[in-house]
């Protein structure tokens, strides 16, 4: 039985409905994006540089773990809504409660981790001496969310496959408000510095994913959970796993790279970490408002694939992709005319601002390009493909950046001859990405009858 909000999806016009869809998960990942940089607003305003330094020292790491629970939601996403275009409900049932099981596991797994490996890795990122200390803390309290961050995930993936955008946004924004008033009285009124803020991301993390799960399990639709029913069905455990370990791996794998260029800064001094900790807060603003249209993408796709809606599949894309270039484009902009303005948010160093400036001014001119790269892998994936996109980004965004670091930016040695390999390539991963999608896309309805495989 197909539900009403899945067959929204599969009718309609297009252009009208992905920004209809996209507007509340744009908020959503902007309130997120808002309420993280509270983090360091807060420690930067409140406990001085080298909390603020501490807190942004982690940014790369935190994004490896979350990164992956991010991809993790992604391939949910995309089964999920491929069984909802399809109308199968004893389908879409299954998948719903094999990847809650799976997102539980690897929440508990990713905090295990995160704990065993936290001052291991902060070494090896060459952090600072005087950063390490307030970073460690921040970091083995923040792991403690991991398990709720998979369940907000999950159930944001779950809801926007079935085209529900708008509850996720409301609990996010319940939660974010908890965030905020809880990061001022721990640091003001409690005395504390990154283990205040650490504190508040969990505790409000826990609550949207709580608030989120309730709503699943009321629901009586296709993709409502049910308590008795979480469990790993075999026949669903091996296409969710391909699919989220893949997606999940592309998204950390950008994290890993990251950890390379992490160390790149590093090697300048404390002002210039500090400054790049600060602008580096615009990438996940940008990344994540272009997301919404990404995620757009994989819903429609899946929705129509499953369908066999040829024509909305094509032209999902390139609406979907549209969208995720204009909006790179303009916030990109933005930031190199008032970028001062943005980094007077998380500190009052005109020294800091300046060295935060190196980088907004070349990001700023290459975000869009990264629409290509990821609404195209979003599309793969809408099509029940993700290996091939997986093994790309490996090599376009991970093996190519090292390969960067350790030859052109060993060799000049500034600032921008780091931050140049951002958009360098973004452009040549997305060009092998968008030669893959169009085979794959005729491939799959030159015999629409079978469905592609993961």
């Amino acid at each position: 039985m197909e539900t009403k909000a899945a067959g929204s999806l599969t009718h309609g016009r297009l252009g009208k409905q992905i920004l209809a869809f996209s507007l509340p998960l744009m908020l959503s990942n902007v309130l997120q994006v808002l309420f993280n940089m509270s983090d360091i607003a807060v420690v930067g305003r409140f406990s001085g540089p080298i909390a603020l330094g501490a807190v942004g020292s982690t940014a790369t790491l935190v994004t490896l773990f979350t990164g992956f629970l991010i991809g993790l939601g992604s391939g949910i996403n995309a089964l999920v809504a491929r069984f909802l275009g399809a109308g199968s409900r004893e389908e879409t049932q299954r998948t719903v409660h094999t990847a809650l099981a799976l997102s539980l596991i690897f929440g508990a797994v990713l905090l295990l981790l995160g704990e065993l490996t936290a001052v291991p890795l902060l070494k090896l990122l060459s952090t600072k001496e005087e950063l390490i200390d307030g970073a460690t803390i921040y970091l083995r309290i923040y792991f403690l969310g991991m398990p709720a961050m998979a369940l907000y995930n999950f159930g944001n993936a779950v809801l926007s496959a079935a085209g529900d955008t708008r509850r996720p946004l409301l609990y996010l924004l319940i939660a974010g408000i908890l965030n905020v008033a809880l990061n001022l009285f721990f640091v003001i009124v409690c005395g504390m510095s990154a283990d205040g803020v650490a504190l508040a991301s969990i505790l409000t993390q826990y609550l949207s994913s709580v608030l989120i799960l309730i709503a699943l399990v009321r629901t009586k639709d296709a993709y409502g959970v049910r308590p008795k029913c979480i469990r790993l069905h075999r026949d669903k455990l091996a296409p969710l796993l391909t699919l989220c370990c893949s997606a999940g791996l592309q998204n950390a794998i950008f994290a890993v790279a990251n950890l390379f260029i992490q160390a790149g800064v590093n090697r300048f001094d404390a002002l210039m970490v500090e400054g790049n900790s600060a602008a580096a807060n615009a990438d996940g603003l940008i990344y994540d408002v272009m997301a919404a249209f990404h995620t757009a993408c994989a819903s429609f796709i899946g929705q129509n694939y499953g369908a066999g809606n040829r024509d909305r599949v094509r032209r999902t894309y390139w609406i979907s992709l549209s969208y995720s270039f204009a909006a790179g484009a303009v916030l990109g902009l933005s930031l190199v005319f008032f970028g001062r303005g943005f980094l007077a948010l998380f500190t009052d160093s005109a020294e800091v601002a300046a060295a935060g400036m190196h980088r907004l001014c070349i990001m700023g001119f290459s975000y869009a390009i990264s629409a290509f790269m990821d609404c195209t892998i979003a599309a793969s994936r809408g099509l029940g493909r993700c290996v091939v996109p997986t093994i790309i980004v490996v090599l376009g965004s991970c093996v190519f950046r090292v390969i960067w670091v350790y030859t052109i930016f060993a060799s000049v040695g500034t600032i921008a001859s780091l931050y140049l390999l951002y958009p360098v390539s973004w452009t040549l991963t997305a060009g092998a990405e968008m030669v893959y999608f169009f085979y794959l896309y005729r491939k799959v309805f030159r015999n629409p009858a079978k469905p592609a495989t993961v």
